[in-house]
């Protein structure tokens, strides 16, 4: 097992949701977390106050990762802050709803641009650096990637590509570096949803529950810990893709 105390990484999307529960577990972990953000600076600045109470150390970073060139220097910074990089988890996108119909060239580049372009950039950014530390990358996929939902297509392809793009990484950046990812289930459905929605959504789930935040920071740890796996795709989705349920997306 990896230790990762004292141990630097970089987190997209830091500021809120799930990327915002995975800074703060590896800030519990006494990790140095650069925190990133685009439009949740405040966001990003609790996550860093709440890694800093763990007894880990933050410090933010803003970056538009739609944008090759700000991804690319997200990275430069970070190592140029950090003196080198351990960890590199790539949680920031986008979950656009859009019908088939209404899909048009701003929707499809939208989608790949942030949850696939941007991963393979900062990836790329930042493997010499990884390759120095024997450190790894942990994408966020989605389970939507084995069983696609409907009315979320530049989405699910993006996420499916990514999920292939790990694979090929995982060899290509063996032995030094090992890339894995998560695949989270249904997790903080939005907020618009009822009450009998949200038990709706439960009910397809063997575990009968929606996943949260917390469950997919332990999973990150997990493999950031686990010196044996790569090329791993770890769902975390309350036993759903396992069960054979596809679904309809979080509405």
């Amino acid at each position: 097992m990896i230790e990762l105390a004292h141990k630097r990484a970089l987190v997209t999307g830091a500021g809120k949701r799930v990327g915002a529960a995975v800074a703060t577990a590896l800030g519990r972990a006494q990790m140095h977390v650069a925190v990133h953000y685009h439009g949740s600076r405040e966001g990003a600045l609790e996550t860093c106050l709440m890694i800093e109470q763990a007894g880990g150390r933050a410090t933010p970073f803003a970056a538009d990762l739609s944008d090759r060139a700000d991804a690319r220097k997200l990275v430069e910074n970070v190592l140029a802050t950090f003196g080198g990089l351990d960890l590199l988890v790539a949680s920031a996108a986008n979950f656009d709803r859009v019908e088939l119909d209404q899909i048009d060239d701003a929707a499809w580049d939208r989608a790949l641009a942030l949850n696939l372009t941007a991963p393979f950039v900062l990836a790329h950014a930042a493997k010499d650096a990884l390759r120095k530390a024997g450190g790894s990358i942990v994408f966020v996929t989605c389970t939507s990637a084995t069983t696609p939902y409907r009315n979320y297509l530049p989405y699910v392809v993006s996420k499916g590509a990514l999920q292939k793009m790990m694979r090929v990484l995982a060899l290509e950046l063996a032995p030094h570096v090992r890339v894995n990812a998560i695949a989270p289930g249904t997790v903080l459905p939005p907020a618009d949803l009822d009450a009998a929605a949200i038990e709706l959504l439960a009910s397809r789930i063997p575990l009968r529950k929606i996943g949260t935040p917390d469950d997919i920071a332990c999973a990150v740890i997990f493999l950031a810990q686990s010196s044996s796996i790569t090329g791993a795709e770890l769902f975390v989705d309350g036993g759903r893709v396992g069960a054979g349920n596809a679904g309809e997306g979080a509405v």
